[in-house]
C-alpha cells in the first residue's frame, strides 16, 4: 500500500490514528511522512503490524476486561470450603460481566495467566491444547479434570499482530498445555466450554510498562468482541504468610487493608496513560512486599495487563473473603 494523504487536520490525525506522531519513537514501525508544502501529513498504513489484524471481524459489541482471582490450585474446583466466597463469585458474578449466555458473549477469551512466565510473550497457539497439570501433593481427582474449550491458531495470530503493533516480538506456542490458570477458573466461569480460548504469559522480567503495552495490544481485540481475561491474585499472593496464620490476625488484615486500598485508587483511575504511570510505582505502596514478595509479582501481572487493556474509563471491582482477607478482582465493561 502506497502513503496516502488521509487528513488535513493535525487535531483529528491524532484522534483518528491509532497511533500518534507522539508516539512515533517508541513505534518506529509506524512511518509518519509531512509534506510542508502542502501543509499535510502522509501515513504509510502498511507499516503499522495492527492493521493487519482481521477489521473484517470488528463488532459493535466490545468486549469487557476482568482481572479475576483464581483460587489456589486446583482447591476451587475440588469443595475446600475457604474457596467458597471465590466460587460463587466465578460462577456468577464473572459470567454475567462476561455476558455469557447472551447474544453479546464473546466470541474468544485471551487468557493472561500467572503461571506462565516468560523472557518475551508467549502466545497458545494450537487448535487444541491439553491441560498442564502445574501443581502437586493433592487428591487423584485434581489430575483428570478436562476442559474441551477449543484454541484457535487465528486468533493467536491476531495476538501476535497487535502485540507487534507495540513493539513486542510475541512468540507462538503450539504444544504447552493450558495451566490451571486457566482451566480451573473457567470450569467455574463456563463449564460449557465453548468458547475458544488463547493463552497468554506473563513476562519474567516484571516489567510494568512491558505488561502494559501487552495490554494496550490486546485492547485492539476488544473491538472484535474478544474479551481479555487476566488470571491471578492481584490482592494477595505470599504463600508462606498463608500458611503462618498470620492471615487471621487483626493487625495483619488492617495493614493489607491499606495495600488494598492504595492498588484500588490505582486500578480505578480513570485515563488509561495516568494509570499506566501509577502502576509503575506499585512498589512504593505500603505491604506490597508482603503482599507480593521481591521476584514474585508473577500474580500480579494479570492485573496489569488488564489495565492497559481497559482503555481509558473507570474500573469497577468486587471482594472475595478468602482466608480472613479481601481479595479484589476488578473489571471493565
Amino acid at each position: 500500500m502506497r502513503p496516502q494523504r488521509i487528513l488535513r487536520s493535525v487535531p483529528l490525525l491524532l484522534s483518528a490514528l491509532p497511533s500518534t506522531v507522539a508516539q512515533q519513537a517508541s513505534h518506529p514501525q509506524v512511518a509518519f511522512n509531512f509534506n510542508p508544502l502542502e501543509q499535510t501529513f502522509h501515513w504509510n498504513a502498511s507499516s503499522d503490524p495492527r492493521l493487519a489484524l482481521n477489521m473484517t471481524a470488528k463488532s459493535d459489541i466490545r468486549a469487557p476486561v476482568i482481572a479475576l482471582s483464581h483460587g489456589g490450585g486446583p482447591m476451587p474446583v475440588l469443595g475446600d470450603p475457604s474457596h467458597e466466597s471465590i466460587v460463587r463469585s466465578l460462577k456468577t458474578k464473572v459470567p454475567k460481566i462476561l455476558k455469557l449466555g447472551t447474544e453479546d458473549a464473546p466470541r474468544a477469551i485471551v487468557l493472561v495467566t500467572a503461571h506462565w512466565s516468560q523472557q518475551q510473550p508467549a502466545i497458545s497457539s494450537a487448535e487444541k491444547h491439553q491441560l498442564f497439570y502445574d501443581y502437586g501433593g493433592f487428591p487423584s481427582e485434581a489430575y483428570s479434570l478436562q476442559y474441551d474449550a477449543p484454541g484457535s491458531p487465528e486468533i493467536a495470530e491476531e495476538v501476535r499482530k497487535a502485540m507487534a503493533g507495540e513493539g513486542l516480538k510475541a512468540k507462538m506456542d503450539d504444544v504447552r498445555g493450558w495451566d490451571h490458570g486457566v482451566f480451573i477458573p473457567m470450569l467455574l466461569v463456563h463449564p460449557s466450554a465453548t468458547i475458544p480460548i488463547v493463552q497468554v504469559s506473563v513476562l519474567s522480567s516484571e516489567s510494568v510498562k512491558d505488561h502494559y503495552a501487552m495490554g494496550r495490544a490486546l485492547g485492539y481485540l476488544r473491538e472484535q468482541n474478544i474479551a481479555v481475561v487476566g488470571s491471578g491474585f492481584a490482592s494477595f499472593h505470599n504463600i508462606r504468610t498463608m500458611f503462618s496464620g498470620r492471615t487471621g490476625d487483626p493487625g495483619f488484615q488492617r495493614k493489607l487493608q491499606d495495600w488494598n486500598d492504595g492498588l484500588k485508587d490505582i486500578t480505578m483511575e480513570s485515563d488509561a496513560v495516568k494509570r499506566g504511570q501509577r502502576f509503575e510505582g506499585w512498589r512504593e505502596l505500603p505491604m506490597a512486599y508482603e503482599a507480593h514478595p521481591r521476584g514474585g509479582a508473577e500474580h500480579f501481572l494479570p492485573l496489569v495487563v488488564c489495565a492497559g487493556a481497559a482503555g481509558d474509563g473507570k474500573a469497577m471491582g468486587y471482594a472475595d473473603e478468602f482466608l480472613g482477607l479481601d481479595i479484589w478482582s476488578y473489571y471493565w465493561e
